[in-house]
């Protein structure tokens, strides 16, 4: 870990009166990574080292991930503190707006972001699509489903039972129905996990009103909801002050730089001049002053390689050789 985040982790521990633990996901284009079930055991060595404290600050930078393995990383952290406040120097999207739910206080800035929280799955048997040759899976949410029938009854004026019920079968073509149930399950189980989070913060509105609108009234699962909206949404969210801004703006400036949040991963131009590259990228951070960092990374070797006889050009091969945590060297 490098000194200057050390230094910015102590000031905002001396700010804050707790225990600093800083968790990113990058969302570097085409090198993105999301919270998954992995980071609990990597939460759960921070926070031993750590030991029982009555405050965590948890700074969180993310797009969002896997629903559950939030819900167990908010519980876990709980289990070692009394208060628990997080820190969004940018955007907690998705899941990690779920996390923000089980805050006690959530810390924005002007720059900052939270977002929907209504399920979106990836799975085999979404709607197919072929990009470059290759089939892949677009993600399905219910707000996609709900569109789908209300724009059949509203704008079609579609009303009559068996015509919605061909509707249905037309877009289980698309969509497996077992998808479609999978989906609304979600939503139910998001529901739940976010009231039971929500328990932890004095809202300053009704907690169904808060959750409808992150679930579905807002839209769009890509919906921004900065400081502002999410103080009149009824959340319990704090303005960072002068200062602790300026700490959170040069922590931001190091980690994007670190996993090169602004400089979209191509291989094509990473062998502009040479023929092969080996590569470590450093995709997720989770960083604590007692503990030092842990860190998800990519490794492997870059190689240019000719096409078949008869073919112009050239292809480039991605040997990765590694793929996982490793614990940082530099405490």
């Amino acid at each position: 870990m490098k000194q200057k985040l050390l230094k910015i982790y102590e000031k905002i521990e001396k700010i804050r009166n707790s225990k600093v633990i800083a968790y990113v996901t990058g969302d570097r284009a085409n090198m993105e990574a999301q919270i998954a079930p992995d980071s609990i055991d990597i939460f759960g060595k921070h926070l031993e080292a750590i030991g029982q404290t009555d405050k965590i600050t948890l700074i969180l930078y993310t797009l969002g991930g896997d629903t559950m393995a939030t819900w167990n990383i908010v519980n876990l952290i709980r289990e070692y503190c009394t208060k628990l406040e997080i820190i969004v120097p940018r955007k907690a999207r998705s899941s990690g707006t779920i996390m923000c739910l089980g805050a006690n206080n959530i810390i924005l800035t002007h720059q900052s972001t939270l977002g929907p929280i209504d399920p979106s799955l990836n799975s085999p048997l979404g709607t197919k699509v072929n990009i470059n040759g290759q089939e892949l899976a677009l993600p399905t949410s219910v707000e996609s489903v709900k569109g789908y029938f209300n724009f059949a009854k509203y704008e079609l004026g579609i009303r009559d039972s068996k015509d919605l019920i061909q509707a249905f079968l037309k877009l289980s073509d698309t969509i497996n129905p077992l998808l479609i149930g999978d989906v609304y399950r979600r939503q139910g189980q998001i529901k739940m996990i976010a009231q039971k989070l929500l328990a932890y913060q004095d809202c300053t509105k009704s907690k169904k009103t808060i959750i409808n609108f992150l679930c579905s009234d807002s839209g769009s699962h890509d919906y921004a909801i900065n400081y502002k909206e999410a103080k009149e949404l009824g959340l319990n969210v704090e303005l960072a002050n002068e200062s602790l801004n300026e700490l959170i703006n040069e922590w931001y400036e190091i980690i994007s730089g670190e996993l090169e949040l602004n400089n979209p991963y191509n291989p094509i131009f990473e062998l502009v001049e040479s023929n092969s590259k080996t590569y470590k990228y450093i995709r997720v951070i989770m960083d604590s002053i007692k503990y030092g960092r842990e860190q998800f990374v990519s490794k492997g070797l870059l190689q240019k390689t000719m096409m078949m006889p008869g073919m112009p050009g050239q292809q480039i091969s991605d040997n990765r050789s590694f793929e996982g945590w490793e614990k940082d060297a530099d405490k």
